[in-house]
């Protein structure tokens, strides 16, 4: 199965944006690591 590359573009963007990580760490994550941080973000930013 593969991954759409417009939703890996949309996580590392998201996850770059807020944490200030270089883009190719974010990428070089494995896909459950990367949704996790992805998920805690959202959960950080309702709460706000």
């Amino acid at each position: 199965m593969t991954y759409a590359a417009d939703r890996l573009h949309e996580e590392v963007a998201y996850v770059a944006y807020h944490f200030h990580w270089a883009w190719e760490s974010i990428l070089d994550m494995e896909h459950r690591d990367r949704a996790r941080y992805v998920a805690e973000i959202a959960r950080i930013n309702q709460g706000r």
